[in-house]
């Protein structure tokens, strides 16, 4: 009888002890480090360390039960050429999932639609090979270019979307567009340069694309 009490104390404190494992290393399963590769609009530009893109998603993330690290791999300035120029550098192990964030300085310098899709081809057939899920953000093309450029530069991104069979979401400004309602409301989630957006701007932006962002982390 003794003995077999000292059994099933034994047992149960197995099972304890093994649940304490699984449990373990579910938590670590949920960890995840994120790259956000792109360019003002992801780096933050002219807003403090905590209010910009990457810090916000974090937190937001966070918020929604994932233990995420977001890196911030934006570059003011940079084009798809420059985003496809350091990407080997900017990749490490460490990285579970990959946000691509380019194409807005290749349309402001109204840069050739079939360069922007070769450059955004390369990075995408790198993150291919490593097996990384990916989310390619796009952003609307201009209209001061004519409605070939626009059409090239929209559908560009749709058809590297299918190519690469990656998730896309359309538009980086969806969530500010969506909130203002028009030009002259958007105006109150800019900063004074009319182009980048401000706290505020970046937490509705953040709110729209932070659930396209868990359906694509493994």
């Amino acid at each position: 009888m003794l003995i077999s009490n000292g059994y099933g104390v034994l047992t149960r404190l197995l099972k304890c002890l093994a649940a304490m494992v699984l449990l373990t290393g579910t938590a670590r399963a949920e960890a995840v480090t994120i790259l956000a590769l792109g360019d003002s609009l992801t780096a933050g530009y002219g807003l403090p360390q905590g209010d910009g893109f990457v810090p916000q998603l974090e937190t937001w993330l966070n918020e929604n039960s994932v233990d995420a690290t977001v890196v911030n791999g934006g570059v003011s300035g940079d084009t798809t050429a420059g985003g496809a120029a350091r990407l080997g550098w900017v990749l490490n192990s460490d990285v579970d999932a990959v946000l691509v964030a380019l194409g807005a300085n290749d349309m402001l310098r109204g840069i050739d639609p079939q360069e922007t899709y070769s450059n955004l081809d390369s990075i995408l057939s790198e993150l291919s090979a490593r097996a990384l899920p990916t989310l390619l953000i796009g952003i609307p093309g201009p209209a001061n270019f004519g409605q070939d450029y626009k059409t090239a530069f929209d559908q560009g991104f749709e058809k590297l979307a299918t190519v690469h069979d990656v998730a896309l979401y359309p538009s980086f400004l969806t969530g500010l567009t969506d909130a203002a309602g028009s030009a002259n409301g958007a105006l109150r989630y800019l900063q004074p340069d009319g182009l980048h957006p401000n706290a505020e701007g970046v937490s509705l932006i953040v709110q729209a694309i932070g659930p396209a962002v868990l359906e694509i982390l493994p």
